[in-house]
């Protein structure tokens, strides 16, 4: 998915520019600034694919950028990355809460794999935030970060709450399709073909592959899916080495 995630993360920041002109309904702040006007503030929460490609996209127009995340190992590997062009701070609600009375944009880019993003945006602190600023929310495939998130589409892609508009497009890659198509296929085609020869052998010789295993034979095997939806599941391993006379002759990777 890492693809994905990076034209996500590029697109987050695109979206965000644009909906801050006031034609799209936004304050009228170039994010970029100009000589003798102030840069706009982007504030990035999560520091993975996603937020490192957000803040990249930022960093590259001007923009006063600042990432939030809550591994300290990621934020020194960002603070080396960008070489001091952002700034970091540990995501704690407190400092959410600080960087949103400042911020122009905002880019909600928190993942939990397999399990419903968390909301790191309460209503309440929508107030804390500038009149006709921007939320995007990447994380609305998984439910969103942001308790005001719900999902748009490309056609119709931004509502105001509280003033605050909010751009929640699901499947944003889906604006760009042949970049997306292409840097997919780049990614998965080695293991289409590894699958191809083989599913069972494939599961078998690759950890990988058969971390990727989520239903076998009508039993769920992801448990972050299973915990979130309060199910019960097998594990891979045990799907795996079920006798053959016990399964079914399929398997869904």
């Amino acid at each position: 998915l890492a693809p994905m995630s990076e034209v996500a993360g590029r697109l987050a920041t695109q979206a965000g520019a644009f909906m801050l002109g006031r034609p799209a309904g936004g304050s009228g702040i170039l994010l970029g600034g100009v000589p003798g006007v102030a840069a706009g503030k982007v504030l990035v929460i999560g520091g993975g694919i996603v937020g490192a490609n957000a803040a990249r996209m930022a960093v590259g127009l001007g923009a006063d950028v600042t990432v939030l995340d809550r591994s300290i190992d990621r934020l020194r590997e960002l603070d080396q990355l960008f070489a001091g062009t952002i700034q970091t701070g540990y995501a704690t609600g407190l400092e959410v809460e600080s960087r949103l009375t400042e911020a122009d944009l905002v880019i909600g880019a928190v993942l939990v794999k397999g399990a419903k993003a968390p909301h790191v945006v309460s209503r309440g602190q929508l107030a804390l935030m500038k009149p006709r600023s921007v939320l995007v929310d990447v994380s609305i495939d998984q439910g969103g970060c942001f308790e005001t998130s719900h999902p748009t589409t490309h056609t119709d892609p931004v509502y105001e709450v509280d003033g605050v508009s909010h751009y929640c497009v699901a499947n944003m890659p889906g604006a760009v399709p042949i970049t997306s198509t292409r840097a997919l296929t780049n990614a998965t085609l080695p293991y289409v073909v590894r699958l191809a020869d083989g599913a069972e052998d494939a599961l078998r010789a690759d950890p990988g592959f058969l971390g990727g295993l989520s239903v076998r034979d009508g039993h769920l095997i992801d448990r972050a899916v299973a915990t979130d939806q309060g199910r019960g599941w097998t594990e891979p391993e045990e799907a795996l080495a079920a006798p053959a006379a016990m399964r079914q002759d399929h398997s869904y990777v």
